[in-house]
């Protein structure tokens, strides 16, 4: 599987757990919601008064039906609107009743498919002085693209490919350019553009032979 594909499956993972996990949490919100505005409703009734006393956090609890909600919900007062009570659940209770069981599984899979991803590129990488030939570009250790121009891109293909890494300087011009006579000037301006780039991304040196061959060496 290509790269971005891994990415893609890895973030429908991420994206769909979140959604699932925020889909529990409203759900449960709402039943909660319904639960402590029942309670209350009841509370006020039999109290016969909109006061908040010891009394009344009894009955609301009492009139709870979700068991884990008594002792967690809050009675609190909106003096700026109405003066009436209003219970409040704090995120965490709402969060804990919620079934986060199936996003916790996506969550999961989604962690192991990122070390999965991890793990196999730094294990495809087949690096030679820090430097690897991926899906047709050139990248350092870190895996980042170094930018390279078309010629000089199959010109280090050319190297990379070679079992020694090194190729006669007529078989390298006869490659590239083989409608040219002489390509002597034309593949030494190449590689003098080429060898900065390769010196500043890996540990590679581009050898020269006495113009009879090219190849690439470790430092």
């Amino acid at each position: 599987m290509k790269q971005r594909y891994a990415v893609v499956v890895l973030f429908v993972l991420i994206i769909a757990s979140s959604m699932v996990s925020l889909t529990s949490y409203k759900t449960t919100e709402q039943l909660v919601t319904e639960d402590v505005n029942r309670a209350l409703a009841k509370a006020l009734d039999e109290q016969k008064s909109n006061v908040i006393s010891a009394d009344t956090i009894q009955v609301f609890n009492k009139h709870l039906q979700m068991e884990a909600l008594r002792g967690q919900a809050v009675l609190a007062v909106d003096t700026q609107r109405e003066f009436r009570p209003h219970p409040q659940v704090s995120t965490a209770t709402i969060l804990s009743l919620s079934d986060q069981r199936p996003a916790m599984v996506l969550w999961s899979m989604a962690l192991l498919w990122g070390l999965f991803c991890m793990y196999r590129r730094s294990t495809s990488l087949k690096l030679y002085g820090g430097l690897a030939l991926q899906e047709g570009n050139f990248v350092d250790a870190k895996g980042c693209i170094i930018k390279l121009t078309p010629m000089q891109q199959q010109l280090m293909e050319m190297l990379w490919q070679s079992p020694s890494h090194k190729l006669p300087k007529t078989e390298i011009c006869d490659t590239l350019w083989p409608k040219k006579p002489d390509a002597s000037e034309t593949l030494y301006t190449l590689i003098r553009r080429l060898k900065p780039i390769i010196e500043e991304h890996s540990d590679l040196k581009i050898e020269v032979d006495r113009g009879k061959s090219y190849g690439l060496k470790i430092k």
